[in-house]
């Protein structure tokens, strides 16, 4: 999560932040830092394997597990925030926005719902849920570059700790997929895969269906 103030907010787009898909790693690595200097705050929490395969199987899920964890962030969050912008995954953008404001301490409200009548002298931090919006507005890309390279990072940590080439991570990554087939009995890589992944179920099943 990415805090920033109207006055230099505009840094971002002068230095070519922009939604982290668009950019190549090299690219993403080189605004990291520029990113966090014009930023006055930047917090980065990690959801691993273990605490997804749990959260599902106690029937919570990734959707309202992510909202959890941003609700997290926006509380670490020291400065006055007046407006929160969500990447939404949720089909319905402002659900999500719900998600997140169910999860907050702090007073908040979501554009485009109606939360009835707020107290008076409560400054409310109003919540922006939005699809793509990683590509519409430039925190939520300053945001979105941080978080793509803390993940390759991580995801460069896994692979030296196995000593496997396990790719990208995604599910279009043939790399990540061959070696996942390749080491279904690896016990040192279970801890790193989430089971009700549902690549997981096709490679699960290709298997038996092969035999």
């Amino acid at each position: 999560m990415v805090s920033v103030s109207n006055s230099v907010e505009h840094k971002f787009a002068d230095i070519g932040v922009r939604d982290s898909k668009l950019l190549s790693r090299k690219k993403r690595e080189s605004l990291f830092g520029m990113i966090n200097d014009i930023a006055s705050d930047v917090k980065v929490e990690k959801i691993y394997p273990k605490e997804i395969n749990e959260a599902m199987r106690s029937g919570i899920s990734l959707n309202e597990l992510e909202a959890i964890h941003f609700a997290r962030l926006f509380e670490k969050i020291s400065d006055d925030v007046g407006t929160l912008y969500l990447d939404s995954p949720d089909v319905i953008a402002e659900k999500f926005g719900i998600r997140v404001n169910m999860s907050c301490t702090r007073p908040t409200r979501i554009q485009g719902v109606s939360s009835g009548s707020r107290k008076k002298g409560i400054r409310y931090t109003k919540i922006i849920a939005q699809h793509k919006a990683d590509s519409i507005y430039p925190v939520v890309s300053a945001a979105s570059i941080i978080a793509k390279v803390e993940r390759d990072r991580e995801i460069d940590r896994i692979g030296k700790e196995l000593g496997l080439d396990i790719g990208s991570g995604y599910p279009a990554d043939s790399y990540t997929i061959n070696t996942i087939k390749r080491n279904m009995k690896n016990q040192s890589l279970k801890p790193h895969i989430r089971e009700y992944w549902q690549t997981m179920s096709t490679i699960k099943q290709a298997r038996l269906t092969s035999f």
